[in-house]
Order: C-alpha cells, then structure tokens, then sequence
C-alpha cells in the first residue's frame, strides 16, 4: 500500500510537472517570437529597406542572422499584402505568407499558432511603421518557433523530470520496505489483522485473570497493570506510566519490585493483604523491564495460622492423652499395691491442676474465641515446658467485643505474640536452667479499649532490632526460617494498625521483651 501511494504521488507530481512545463515551452517561445519581432519591426534598417524597389537584398541577411541570435525558428519580412520579402528557406521567398495578418494591419502585434513552411508553429505578427509616411504601416514581420523545436526542449525537460521521477519512485520504495522490514522485525512478522487480533485476546486475557499482573519497563515505570494487580496493591486508575517508588508501596515490596533479578514466590505485605509476588525480567539483548505476578495469599496465611494453632492444640491433647494414660496406669498400680488413698490424693492433684487453669482462663476471658486459643496456647506451651499464666488483673465479658472487631484479627495478633513469646521462653540444650520458661498473658477491657499485652522471660529483643522487628522476614525462629516465616509480627502490626490500634514494644520486668497491644471498643460496647 505505502509503494502504491508512493507511486501515485509521483505519478501524479510527474504529470503536472510536464503539463507545466509545457505549458511554460509554449509561453517561453511566445515571448521570445514577441521579443524577436518587435525589434525587427522597430529597427530602422527595415523601414528603410522596405522603401527600397528591392527589399529582399537588404533584408534577407539581416533576417537571418537575426534569426541565428536571438533563437527563432524564422524571421519573415513581407509586404503589407503578404508577399514575402525574407525566409529560411529562399525559395519560399516571394510567395504569399501562409498565416493571419489583418490585426497586424490595424497595428497590433497579436500571437498565433498556425501552419507554415516549416511546420505548426508558435508565432508572432508585428506591425512596421514609417515615420517618413506619417507612421503608415509599410511592412510586416512574422517571427516565431515551429512546434517541433518546443517539443524537443520539452522532451529534454521531461527525461529529467522522468530520472527525477524514477529517483523518487525508488527512494520512496527502498525506504518503505525497510520502514516494512523494521516493523515486521518489531512486530516478529504480524500483520495488522494479526495483531489486532493479538489484541483483543490481549485485554481480554488481563481482564478475565484474577491474579495480579504487573508490567515494569527499564525505567521500572509501571508500563501496564490489569484490574486484579490494582485491586491487590490497592493503586488508582492512573497508576500506569508512573515509577514503582511513587506507588506509596511497602519499602520491602518496592524494593522486590525495582530489583533486575527474578523472584520466586516470596511473601510481602501491601496494605491490607499477603501477597504471594514472582517476578521474571523481560530481555531481547536489553533489559527492557519485568512481569510481576501477585497472588492473595491473605485468606490462606490465616487459615494456616488458625491450621497451625489447631495442630499445636491437638498436638497438646495427644500429649495430655498419653500423660494421662501414664497416670491411670499408676493409679492402677497404687490401688493394686493396696494404697488407695495415695491412689486419690494422686488423681486429685493432677486434676485440680489441670481445672485450676482452665476455670482462670474461663472466668476471666468469657469471650470464646480468645478463651479457646488461650487454652490451646497453654497446652501447647506445656508441652514444650513453658508455663503460661494469665494475670489477676485479666478480664474480658462475652459479648463485649464489638462485630466491627474480626475475631480473626484477635486470633492473629494474640496467635503470633503467643506462638513468638513462646519460642523465645522455650529452653533449648545450650540454655541453662536458672529460672522456669514463663510467659504471662493480660487481657482486660478497660477505659473504651482493649488491652493485649503479652511477656516472656526469653533473651528479649535487641535495642537496635526494635524497628526491623516488625519487618517482613524478621523471625525469632532460631532454626534456618522456612517458607513463609517471619510474617508473624508484620501481620499483627497490620491488624493493629486495620483497627485503629497501637503497638509498643519494651522490655519485661521478667527480663524478656513484652508486647502491648491497644485496640478501640467502637461504639456500642459496654464497658
């Protein structure tokens, strides 16, 4: 299509210009026959030749050599009744002038073309005055360029324009098959069809994804992001075109985003959400950017926290269950020896321990999910020798906690600083055994808020951590971290942040690090 267009253009330019010029060869000799007669007509010797009895003698080598100067084709003299005085070609001299003289005799210089002796020609008629004669009209000269000569300069001008043409024709065509190559190369030989079709199924491949898909290019400027990636980083409609640092992303998810290598399922914070982020560079010989998948990993990761709170806690009942197998089999043993009272006052103590507890926790925190996971944390905390205490001062009704209050954001936050208090207070085989594990729990509503607060006699937490704790990928796990920890922390700040809530961090007077947590009873809750 763009060599056709090219063609037609200079096609077209090619025709106009020859149309032009020949119209301008036409114009051109008309003037030059105009110029070529006039000064015949004025000149002096051919009024005075034209008085003479034999004209032809005086005239016909003027003629001719004005005829050779000023680049006619012919310069004819005549009578006024048309008789030829001068020619190029002697024997027409004499002869009637083949040609229109009559505005001629009434003193006007008027142009023709007309055939004559020579062929068609362009042609010029002009009067000759006699001053002598009170300006009567004596003479008659005829000066002018047959057509064949015109035709032949056109000719001349027309291969140029054609090799001017052809030029153009194949600049024109050279440059759009390699505007064609390029683009083909660009587009690895799609057509237009082709790529609107690519398109289509393109935008409605994003649309129709729900994960998040995030397009960076070399300047790590969000090049294209579908509904899904917007939802889950929480950007506006604008978002495309601007840099990855002016996204108001969290530092560590920013920092995954601008880095050139790839990235494989890694947890990150954005907001509200857990997401699950991959990242791929993008290359064909330049780094041209990255595709970023996000995945929800929200719902999942507290699922898993409750799955791993109900694993503990089952894992605490088949611990008790094998305890308390132990100590019906020696029971059994004391009432078989035949000391039955010791038999009793063994099986009552176990169980007035096990009943002290769980009446503490019963009778202070009577809101079930809160009373559940304290129950499940303190057997399990039992199980790793770990002595969990709820303090006097805890108190918590049924029914107290608002709706606006997600039970799931109290069991993540009391879960992780629990599951955390826990792992620092365990004793391992390098640590001695100077003072018991212990971890102390208050949970009180008090003054419109609701106060978590949570203390262990572990090593405590580094005066120059206090800030990357809550980080993504900070763990107190002393083992390798495995997939998925160091989230614990970071989500409880951002479910305390999410309900409008403070967290601080000191140290316990038990020697540990002690977390408070302060949560707003909204409107509705009796206090």
């Amino acid at each position: 299509m763009q060599a056709v267009l090219v063609a037609v253009v200079v096609v077209g330019c090619a025709v106009f210009a020859y149309v032009s010029a020949g119209r301008q060869a036409e114009e051109t000799a008309r003037r030059q026959a105009t110029a070529a007669a006039t000064a015949v007509a004025d000149s002096p010797a051919v009024v005075t030749a034209a008085r003479s009895k034999d004209p032809t003698a005086a005239l016909q080598p003027y003629a001719e050599r004005l005829r050779h100067d000023s680049g006619v084709d012919f310069v004819v003299v005549m009578a006024p009744d048309g008789t030829r005085w001068t020619h190029p070609e002697p024997s027409a001299i004499g002869k009637k002038y083949l040609g229109h003289i009559g505005p001629a005799l009434h003193g006007r210089i008027f142009p023709e073309t007309h055939m004559g002796v020579l062929g068609p020609s362009v042609r010029v008629v002009a009067p000759v005055h006699d001053p002598a004669r009170g300006g009567r009209i004596t003479a008659l000269v005829s000066s002018g360029i047959t057509i064949a000569t015109i035709s032949e300069q056109l000719r001349n001008q027309v291969l140029a324009l054609a090799g001017v043409a052809a030029a153009a024709l194949a600049l024109g065509g050279a440059g759009t098959y390699v505007i064609n190559a390029r683009l083909r190369r660009h587009t690895h030989g799609m057509n237009a069809q082709e790529l609107s079709r690519m398109h289509d199924y393109h935008q409605a491949a994003l649309h129709a994804v729900r994960e998040g898909l995030l397009m960076l290019d070399g300047e790590r400027r969000v090049a294209l992001i579908n509904d899904g990636g917007r939802e889950l980083l929480g950007l506006s409609q604008d978002a495309v075109g601007r840099p990855v640092t002016a996204l108001g992303l969290p530092e560590a998810l920013t920092e995954a985003l601008l880095a050139p290598g790839p990235r494989v399922d890694e947890l990150h914070l954005a907001r509200e959400r857990v997401l699950v982020v991959n990242a791929a560079p993008v290359s064909g010989g330049e780094h041209r950017g990255s595709v970023v998948t996000l995945r929800d990993h929200t719902e999942l990761q507290a699922l898993s926290g409750e799955l791993d709170s109900v694993r503990g806690f089952a894992e605490a009942l088949r611990s008790q269950a094998h305890e308390a197998a132990n100590r019906l089999h020696a029971v059994v043993s004391l009432i078989e020896l035949g000391r039955a009272e010791q038999a009793v006052e063994f099986a009552t103590a176990e169980l007035e321990l096990a009943q002290a507890l769980t009446d503490q926790v019963v009778g202070a925190v009577a809101e079930p999910v809160l009373a559940a996971l304290l129950l499940g944390k303190a057997a399990q905390a039992n199980e790793r020798g770990v002595e969990l205490t709820l303090t006097p001062d805890s108190r918590i009704d049924d029914g107290l906690l608002p709706p606006g209050l997600p039970a799931r954001d109290l069991v993540t936050v009391l879960g992780n600083l629990l599951d955390n208090a826990i792992e620092a207070a365990a004793p391992t085989r390098e640590q001695g055994a100077a003072e018991p594990p212990l971890v102390r729990v208050t949970a009180r509503a008090d003054g419109g808020e609701l106060l978590l607060r949570v203390a262990d006699n572990g090593p405590g937490v580094a005066p120059d951590a206090a800030e990357e704790i809550f980080r993504r990928g900070w763990t107190t796990k002393r083992a390798p971290a495995a997939h998925g920890h160091g989230l614990g922390l970071a989500l409880v700040q951002q479910a305390v942040r999410r309900n409008g809530g403070a967290l601080a961090l000191d140290r316990a007077p038990e020697g540990g690090a002690r977390f408070t947590v302060r949560l707003p009873l909204r409107r509705g809750a009796a206090v």
